[in-house]
């Protein structure tokens, strides 16, 4: 008696396959669409976050204050050499490395490859193009042409904005101070030296 119920227990029928496969085949129905009730619910809800594919900003570039449309996409430096048509400024890494696209922002230098034209609205930007006076170079211009502080010369601007921004914050950096303050640059010709020379020159002339 007891093998003939072992025996019934360990008989797999064909009603059990039925019975197996249609909870199966139920499962297989049901679940998608819980799971995609349960996604639903984890959605987040619309927030306030403003949209918009262009926008009107304000800015102040070399003491000039003009209007324009800009995209959210576009960077300072699009505006400028794009829009603006202030070439100085130059397109080298387009990333963030090597400092060849420095702006002042406000008298801060900024890479403007990565700063959003938008977050600059109602910003004052000072470019090379914004440095000299009429036909006099700025100090600091002047000294890199004394000095030879450039070779191919297509770092130089960066160079230059960012010795500025060093030059209104400290009157007379070392050459310690002036190397810390130029790190964020590159130059690709190697021209270190020189162009370090040419900021404790500019320096040293200054009243």
């Amino acid at each position: 008696m007891e093998k003939a119920k072992e025996k019934q227990r360990k008989t797999f029928t064909r009603r059990d396959f039925l019975k197996g496969f249609g909870g199966g085949a139920i499962s297989a129905a049901v679940l998608p669409k819980l799971l995609a009730q349960e996604m639903t619910s984890l959605q987040t809800k619309k927030g306030n976050i403003p949209l918009y594919s262009r926008k009107e900003i304000t800015l102040t570039v070399n003491g000039k204050q003009m209007r324009l449309v800009v995209e959210p996409r576009e960077t300072v430096l699009d505006v400028l050499r794009e829009k603006l048509n202030l070439p100085g400024t130059k397109r080298t890494c387009n990333r963030g490395e090597c400092g060849g696209c420095t702006v002042l922002l406000d008298g801060f230098p900024v890479y403007s490859c990565l700063f959003l034209a938008i977050r600059a609205d109602g910003r004052n930007i000072t470019t090379i193009e914004g440095l000299a006076s009429g036909d006099k170079l700025h100090p600091i211009q002047q000294a890199f042409i004394d000095k030879d502080g450039y070779q191919c010369g297509f770092c130089t601007p960066g160079f230059i904005i960012t010795s500025v921004a060093l030059l209104n914050a400290k009157k007379n950096p070392n050459l310690e101070e002036v190397k810390e303050a130029l790190s964020g640059n590159l130059c690709r010709c190697g021209n270190y030296t020189k162009i370090y020379e040419a900021v404790l020159t500019a320096s040293a002339r200054r009243p």
